[in-house]
């Protein structure tokens, strides 16, 4: 189940605004009954703001009034009047430091074993530049001694799928296909 957006908040509006039990709070708020009770007691978010969760559109007043008369029941969140939108990485992705230098490891292994994919592929996929696939391909790259090509899903640079996606699409421009 879906939390308030602001749990605690809600919770001191809920107490001082509703005959709710403890524990119908809590579940709702996603806290303790015995937080709750806390807050009831002024020993917690003693001076907070209360938030209106009919108001914010995350409960109905009809449920409140069906939850208070049965404390068995428990409340359930109304529907969401506005649609949230699709998460979506946008730019280049974070690799930890830990694991940069094993970049050069997976271009030589992409490089080597998937010719079809282009430059912009390999740099989507590892979080790369193009003059370091460059480098690494005519071995002019600083560590070129000591490259070893190594499968990128391996080394956790990027997905199976992704890998696959790529592979499935620069094979589709070039109008291969992949014997097994």
């Amino acid at each position: 189940m879906a939390q308030p957006l602001m749990p605690k908040a809600t919770a001191v509006w809920l107490v001082e605004n509703t005959a709710l039990t403890f524990e119908q709070i809590g579940d709702f708020c996603g806290m303790h009954a015995l937080e709750v009770q806390a807050i009831a007691d002024g020993e917690v978010a003693a001076g907070m703001q209360g938030r209106d969760p009919v108001a914010a559109g995350e409960l109905t007043m009809a449920e409140v009034e069906r939850c208070q008369g049965n404390p068995d029941v428990r409340l359930r969140p109304a529907d969401r009047r506005v649609t949230l939108p699709e998460t979506r990485q946008k730019g280049a992705r974070y690799t930890p430091v830990a694991k940069r230098q094993d970049r050069p490891d997976a271009i030589a292994w992409l490089l080597k074993n998937y010719t079809e994919l282009s430059d912009g592929q390999v740099c989507k996929l590892i979080g790369t530049t193009k003059p370091t696939i460059d480098k690494v391909r005519d071995r002019t790259h600083w560590r070129s001694a000591d490259i070893k090509p190594r499968n990128p899903v391996s080394l956790g640079l990027c997905s199976e799928s992704d890998l696959q996606r790529e592979v499935d699409l620069a094979r589709a421009r070039a109008g291969t296909v992949h014997g097994a």
